[in-house]
């Protein structure tokens, strides 16, 4: 009777182990490997790009045993709307400000998880050679849309050509002081400032609609300075505030933020590109 009553302990105690280990394999380990993906959202964009991602991603497998995979939007719009609906864990395609924006006009709570890299934007001129060279009355082109007036104004700022009212984070025309040699500011759509050049002295052009016009970012007459008017401008991975301190994630912003990724930056955009995570904004 005693040796029945052990090995049916024994054969229950063998089913619950069979029962544990089932259990593991069927719900533990496939959310552990689950929580090693890390979805993250960008914006379809050059060879280039997807060059330096897929290094990324391969930093992050090989050393941190995270599977990076993409998904590819072509409108502003798109990926911090996937992020909130839990579309993407994270997503690479936004500055500062805008995130700041998005999240005031849509009530969200996105948050920065690692800078990434800033994109100067610079002032081109077909007359001129030099930013102090603009005559009296100069015409200086500028987008249009809230965001990047304001940064091209800052920039203008910078170049010593006027002065903003104190306190100012979202420049206007109306934010404009001491014009001293008064400029005119002509407000353009941010992908027509490049083609305005021929009608004015000068403009300040995003670095992508450079390109994308030809523009020689090296021949341009200024160039927006690393210090604190700029830090809002410093791209990001963005995740929601709950996942800001998420494993996972935090791997794949170490796997963007090495010596790696900063070579790759350089070789591909030169410095049109910075990368931004050592840079010191304090200036």
């Amino acid at each position: 009777m005693k040796r029945r009553k052990k090995r049916n302990a024994i054969i229950w105690a063998i089913v619950v182990v069979v029962v544990l280990i089932a259990g593991y394999f069927s719900f533990v380990r496939p959310q552990q490997q689950a929580a090693k993906i890390v979805t993250v959202g960008i914006m379809a964009g050059s060879k280039s790009d997807d060059k330096i991602w897929n290094s990324i991603a391969k930093t992050a497998k090989d050393k941190y045993g995270v599977t990076v995979k993409f998904r590819r939007f072509t409108d502003y719009n798109q990926p911090n709307k996937a992020l909130q609906n839990g579309d993407v864990d994270a997503n690479a395609f936004q500055h500062k400000l805008f995130l700041r924006t998005w999240n005031k006009a849509h009530h969200t709570n996105i948050v920065s998880a690692g800078d990434t890299f800033i994109t100067p934007i610079r002032v081109y001129s077909n007359k001129y050679k030099n930013v102090k060279s603009l005559p009296d009355g100069a015409t200086i082109a500028v987008p249009n849309d809230a965001s990047n007036e304001s940064r091209a104004l800052f920039a203008l700022k910078n170049a010593g050509l006027f002065n903003l009212k104190k306190g100012t984070k979202l420049a206007t025309t109306s934010s404009i002081t001491n014009n001293k040699k008064n400029f005119k500011i002509k407000e353009l759509a941010a992908d027509q400032t490049a083609r305005s050049l021929d009608d004015v002295d000068a403009a300040v052009v995003n670095t992508n609609y450079a390109q994308a016009a030809g523009l020689n970012y090296k021949k341009a007459i200024f160039v927006e300075p690393i210090n604190k008017d700029s830090k809002q401008w410093v791209n990001v991975i963005a995740v929601l505030k709950k996942n800001k301190n998420n494993k996972a994630v935090q791997d794949v912003v170490k796997a963007y933020q090495t010596k790696k990724t900063e070579q790759q930056i350089k070789k591909y955009y030169g410095s049109a590109e910075i990368p931004a995570w050592n840079l010191n904004f304090n200036k």
